[in-house]
């Protein structure tokens, strides 16, 4: 143990090369790379395999794992075997964790499982809280706008859930640059500590930068974390010769269609590849690289099937700097 900071050694060790960004204005540090349990921690998958990605990435330094009362399959079965960990694996370790969860899609059956009333948002994280063991989560979100409940509602909700401990921060996801603008000056008048909104955005998704959310956050102090930073994986070597057995389009098909694997699409990821390769960086490790390149990024969500993936993402860090010329051709390929 050392005696000046009281921290274990192989602790401190975890930190080293893991890269730590300021949550919008807030106090919160999140590491540049977070895990995402959308994926491969459901009922369906193997338990030992989500321990070791768990236990890989956090020796890695990534601190923060993010889920939703949803993920599955079957719904709530992603924060079940997060619980189990939390409650073996990681116990010791909790307040060096962030841990976030969200609702808003449908969950349960019946009038009050789906959408962004208080009824909703208060009952299903009382039921997020109990499947992990845990008495508060770091940062919970609201994962959609939901036009059917007055966002005073919405905001109020995730108000109440702050102050009554049961969460440090809130977030939101899915939403725009006009309905973050409407949610955040409620938040600023309550005194809330929104912090992050969570949106898809990756070199094939412009969206974020097109409604201008992106610099609107950068600039009023909002934290942003992106999902799908590799586009269901064509941001990868996955599809260029063919479609694997065992890939996703083949196994779910929900997310990611078989016709998006078309010439277009090998064209631009097969350029892609060739600026990476430029780099010295694989193409997953520079596509994840580009979102955080001009610091308006906090985060990056990965998802990952084994350990050696999150460990590849992770590599991205190495080489994190992009200069005009590869942002050019990077926005020329992907006109």
């Amino acid at each position: 143990m050392d005696n000046k900071t009281g921290l274990y050694a192989a602790d401190e060790k975890r930190y080293e090369n893991m890269k730590y960004n300021r949550c919008g204005r807030s106090g919160l540090m999140l590491p540049a790379v977070s895990l995402g349990l959308w994926h491969n921690f459901g009922s369906n998958g193997n338990y030992d395999n989500m321990v070791d990605m768990c236990t890989t990435a956090f020796d890695k330094g990534v601190t923060h794992f993010d889920l939703a009362n949803n993920y599955g399959p079957v719904p709530g079965a992603a924060e079940e075997n997060f619980g189990r960990m939390l409650k073996t694996v990681f116990a010791p370790y909790r307040d060096e964790m962030v841990i976030s969860t969200k609702a808003g899609y449908g969950m349960w059956s019946g009038p009050y499982g789906d959408g962004g009333s208080r009824k909703y948002l208060i009952s299903s994280l009382d039921q997020s809280l109990k499947r992990m063991g845990l008495d508060y989560v770091d940062i919970f979100y609201h994962h959609r706008p939901d036009p059917d409940t007055p966002i005073e509602e919405t905001a109020g909700a995730l108000d109440s859930i702050v102050k009554s401990g049961k969460a440090l921060y809130v977030g939101i996801s899915n939403y725009n640059k006009e309905q973050t603008i409407e949610i955040a000056s409620l938040f600023k008048k309550m005194g809330t500590p929104f912090i992050i909104n969570q949106r898809r955005y990756n070199i094939l998704d412009r969206g974020m930068e097109q409604d201008g959310l992106k610099d609107y956050a950068a600039k009023n102090g909002i934290g942003i974390i992106t999902f799908c930073p590799l586009a269901q994986g064509l941001l990868t070597d996955r599809y260029l010769n063919g479609i694997p057995a065992d890939s996703r389009i083949k196994t779910d098909g929900r997310f990611l269609k078989e016709s998006a694997i078309n010439e277009d699409m090998l064209k631009k990821i097969r350029a892609l590849k060739e600026v990476a390769a430029q780099r010295g960086q694989t193409l997953a490790e520079m596509a994840l690289a580009w979102i955080l390149r001009d610091g308006d990024i906090t985060s990056v969500l990965i998802g990952a099937s084994k350990p050696s993936q999150i460990i590849e993402n992770i590599g991205m860090l190495k080489n994190m700097e992009f200069s005009q010329e590869e942002r050019a051709k990077i926005d020329e390929i992907t006109a």
